[in-house]
């Protein structure tokens, strides 16, 4: 075993609670307002569990055939004018929580060439392709933890998802990975300092803005905060299946706004990550308070939790996703299987 900073993002994080019954909160808006202020390696492309990964899913599915109409020049006018905004969806996905799942979820016999282990990176291809085939993104981004740096909730509270130790095989797996991704055409998110929660929410925040649409894929349900009009979760549950998680789907499992999911975690508290939240307060007691009050701050103004009001502003800094994590370019994007059918299942 291993032990290296970041989430385990695997699939037990506990079980969500019952659907709370909401009430209309009183007006803290000003409170509330003012709280708110490079390619894969031949070793690795030419492994027989990725090829069968792209085999299996390639004789399900076949990429439609493109017309070879001949394009006219861009000219000046219509360069001012660019074309519309893509109708498909950019997709994202937390890697680090799908890796987790499929290295639990298949058996650890699977291996890849030199007898390395591979059953992570076959269920996350067999999930990326079903993804790809099911949900036909316009570009997909892959967002990942590094393990290795601290980032700003660690030096804020040391005590941030301490004691996670992972195996040497998973380890070397998520290594992998990234390449892999990058050589199916898709973009990786990754950098020293931040996590895969914020490369998810800053990706969803660049494309709202833009007008388009996005499917945020992750078994982190603390990603509901990102849950909008014009932004999905898609949240595994068991055996594929996948809920799709809307701002309505939040009041209804939480009795609480995605706005409001920072101020819940921070109250409720969220053992996986080893924040306490508000002692007695639980799932219920925290979605009552925000349904009176609105938002943390205003129930801290309102002399609830003084003896402890710093402690809870800190617990929701880091349940609070991070919108300005640095972004590879999100344009539209073809995928390699389409450029190279034979090559990848010959693994040349």
């Amino acid at each position: 075993m291993a032990a290296r900073l970041g989430p385990s993002r695997g699939g037990g994080a506990g079980r969500d609670p019952q659907p709370i019954a909401t009430v209309q909160p009183q007006d803290q808006t000003a409170s509330c307002d003012a709280a708110d202020s490079g390619n894969l390696s031949e070793q690795h492309k030419g492994s027989r569990t990725c090829r069968r990964a792209f085999a299996m899913n390639r004789r399900q599915w076949k990429p439609a055939r493109h017309s070879e109409k001949r394009t006219r020049p861009v000219s000046k006018r219509s360069a001012r004018h660019p074309a519309p905004l893509s109708r498909n969806p950019l997709l994202v996905i937390d890697g680090d929580s799908f890796a987790h799942r499929s290295y639990h979820a298949l058996p650890k016999t699977i291996l890849r060439r030199g007898r390395k282990p591979a059953g992570a990176i076959l269920g996350f291809a067999n999930m990326l392709l079903r993804f790809y085939r099911d949900e036909q993104p316009r570009a997909v981004l892959v967002a990942w933890d590094t393990l290795d740096v601290p980032t700003y909730r660690h030096e804020k509270f040391p005590a941030y998802q301490s004691g996670r130790e992972f195996d040497d095989a998973l380890l070397e797996q998520l290594d992998v990975l990234p390449e892999f991704v990058a050589a199916c055409g898709f973009q990786n998110a990754k950098a020293p300092g931040f996590e895969a929660d914020d490369f998810l929410a800053t990706a969803a925040a660049a494309e709202e803005k833009r007008g388009g649409t996005v499917l945020i894929a992750s078994g982190d349900r603390d990603t509901f905060q990102l849950a909008s009009d014009h932004t999905t979760i898609l949240y595994p549950l068991r055996a594929g299946e996948m809920a799709r998680i809307s701002p309505a789907e939040v009041r209804t499992r939480y009795g609480v706004e995605p706005a409001q999911v920072p101020d819940f975690i921070a109250l409720r508290g969220d053992p996986s990550d080893k924040v306490p939240g508000a002692p007695g307060v639980g799932a219920t007691g925290a979605a009552t308070l925000l349904q009176r009050y609105g938002c943390l701050e205003a129930a801290l103004e309102a002399g609830r939790f003084s003896a402890m009001a710093e402690r809870l502003r800190l617990f929701r800094s880091l349940a609070t996703m991070n919108r300005k994590a640095p972004l590879p370019s999100l344009r539209s994007q073809k995928p390699t299987w389409y450029k190279q059918p034979h090559s990848l299942e010959s693994g040349s």
